[in-house]
């Protein structure tokens, strides 16, 4: 069952066509990877998902409910939450009061009815972040910072979480601890999860499905290994040189 349905989207940015007609259903209770270029369109998909850039054409429908024009904060409230490629986070104050922030946002929705500390207190168990509670935001390592900003995000108990390179900046070594830590956090309240990323060792690792942009344009979908395994995504994507016409030729045949 789809949870959340793009039909036809549209958006251009001048000459620039970061959305070509899109159109895609995402399953309720999957993790799913979002893959291409830099400008390939992944990140706009999910700001008018989350209703930061508003289609010029289409539509978005949430759980059967049209989204398409409501405001950040009113998707926010209906479950669609996300994190940002660089944290969003309030960097002179503690990781305990970042997160109290957040969870007073999430109460105040009436998306929980739980008290705030102990919110506070669950999310720092699940995120490991109970040794850095007392420390300010401004002094976290990239991995922390990147574990409180989507434990933020949680806190409004969602039905969706989109990350925005969630190992961005994030050291090889920690790369894979960071996510096993957000995918124990979320997957055991069945949140669908999309993430944008670049590394593929975490694409083939934490998605069920991989979905393949290229200038605005779904190319490939399918498991990790069928999509890392196309042409047309081993091109453009991973950067191999093959067949001049293998992008063209996997548009047409998505058409």
């Amino acid at each position: 069952m789809a949870i959340i349905e793009a039909r036809n989207l549209v958006k251009r940015f001048g000459a620039v066509a970061a959305a070509d007609d899109l159109t895609v259903a995402i399953g309720a209770d999957s993790v799913v990877g979002l893959i291409g270029a830099n400008g390939a369109g992944k990140t706009t998909f999910i700001n008018m998902i989350t209703g930061y850039l508003k289609p010029d054409a289409g539509s978005i429908q949430f759980e059967g409910q049209d989204v398409t024009r409501l405001a950040p904060r009113a998707v926010t409230r209906l479950g669609i939450c996300r994190s940002f490629q660089i944290p969003q986070l309030f960097v002179t104050q503690t990781v305990a009061d970042n997160l109290l922030v957040a969870s007073g946002i999430a109460r105040r929705a009436s998306r929980t009815a739980d008290s705030a500390e102990s919110m506070v207190a669950d999310a720092l168990e699940r995120f490991g972040l109970g040794a850095w509670a007392d420390k300010l935001a401004s002094v976290l390592p990239e991995g922390i910072r990147k574990l409180l900003d989507i434990a933020m995000a949680l806190a409004a108990r969602p039905k969706v979480l989109l990350l925005d390179e969630p190992t961005s900046g994030v050291s090889a070594e920690e790369k894979f601890g960071v996510m096993d830590t957000v995918m124990q956090a979320v997957r055991p309240q069945g949140v669908t999860v999309l993430f944008v990323e670049h590394d593929m060792d975490i694409v083939t690792r934490y998605s069920d499905r991989v979905l393949a942009f290229y200038e605005g344009r779904i190319i490939a979908d399918g498991t990790p290994q069928a999509v890392l395994a196309d042409a047309a995504v081993r091109e453009v994507v991973v950067g191999e040189h093959g067949a001049p016409r293998r992008v063209e030729e996997a548009v047409d045949a998505r058409r």
